[in-house]
């Protein structure tokens, strides 16, 4: 067996690995156990894990998992324990196939994620699926929607705050010039959307407001029916308010009409250690509810205790 130096900051990995195995172990699963270890631990504390683990029993932790759990509440685990670069890498590669739906899982990796991360995914993608992930989208995806995506899972923006007052003022005027003339595939406007640091398009979109009287997304309602209107709204709201975003995604998710549970493990597991209080927050101001709550309601067993644990921030 190969070994792995543990970390001081990580004195009880050798013991995680053995709960984790012995959860394993007999006629049953422990799933509480695995939900107490993997709920609470960070991105850096997993993978070390995942490789002692390797190391210790000769398997990846993810197919020990696979084995023993099952539904909702394996998807929400395996997803939680992977690497957030192999993660979002996977749910790009899934997305590719679920059509206009896909196109939001697309939209909310290029947007929300920062360059660096965005960057991270494209080589993990490239490294799982042997391909890139621009080849694939421009193969699947057809239409307008695929210039679009292609350029935002392909940039590499600026993260820095710096704001260029006139270019804001600028190219303000040219979204609100292919806004009213209703050029939505317009090469300007993608390229903005897709190119400007996020403090820069913000700075742009405010400027928007002032000129025009209302936001872009407000204009951007033109046709409610349109898809493609409809993906570039998530786009602007990926970019500038990510937790509004994500709040409305957690509110359709869980509703009277039955949940679904693709999108509410998808939001938690990717932004349980990014942002999820203020996205919290939102729910609450948004629906008055609290989203535990609803979470609970709308969910149960094994896989209710694992939302639960990952929502209460301690995994963060």
């Amino acid at each position: 067996m190969s070994t792995v130096t543990i970390p001081a900051s990580i004195p009880s990995v050798a013991e995680d690995c053995e709960q984790l195995h012995k959860a394993f172990e007999g006629w049953g699963t422990n799933e509480a156990l695995i939900i107490s270890i993997l709920a609470h631990r960070n991105a850096d504390q997993r993978k070390i894990i995942r490789e002692a683990y390797a190391a210790t029993y000769g398997e990846d932790l993810l197919n020990a998992l696979d084995k023993e759990l099952s539904s909702d509440f394996e998807r929400s685990v395996l997803l939680w324990t992977l690497d957030p670069a192999e993660r979002d890498a996977q749910l790009a590669h899934e997305a590719l196939r679920k059509g206009n739906a896909g196109h939001y899982v697309l939209v909310e990796i290029a947007c929300t994620r920062s360059p660096h991360e965005l960057f991270m995914v494209r080589q993990a993608y490239h490294t799982r699926f042997k391909r890139s992930m621009e080849e694939d989208v421009a193969y699947h995806i057809t239409g307008k929607e695929r210039k679009l995506l292609v350029l935002l899972l392909t940039a590499f923006r600026y993260d820095g705050a710096e704001v260029n007052t006139n270019l804001a003022n600028s190219e303000a005027k040219i979204l609100h010039k292919c806004v009213s003339d209703k050029e939505y595939e317009n090469e300007d406007l993608i390229r903005i959307l897709a190119t400007r640091s996020k403090s820069q398009l913000s700075a742009t979109l405010n400027h928007y407001n002032d000129q025009v009287g209302n936001p872009i997304n407000k204009d951007l309602k033109a046709d409610p029916n349109d898809p493609y209107l409809a993906l570039l709204r998530g786009v602007i709201k990926c970019l500038t308010c990510p937790e509004k975003y994500f709040a409305k995604v957690l509110r359709l998710a869980i509703n009277k009409l039955g949940t679904d549970e693709e999108a509410l493990t998808r939001v938690v597991v990717t932004r349980a250690a990014v942002d999820m209080k203020i996205i919290k927050d939102e729910y609450y101001r948004r629906s008055s509810v609290p989203l535990e709550k609803a979470v609970r309601g709308d969910t149960s067993g094994d896989y209710e205790r694992m939302l639960i644990a990952l929502i209460g921030g301690e995994a963060a």
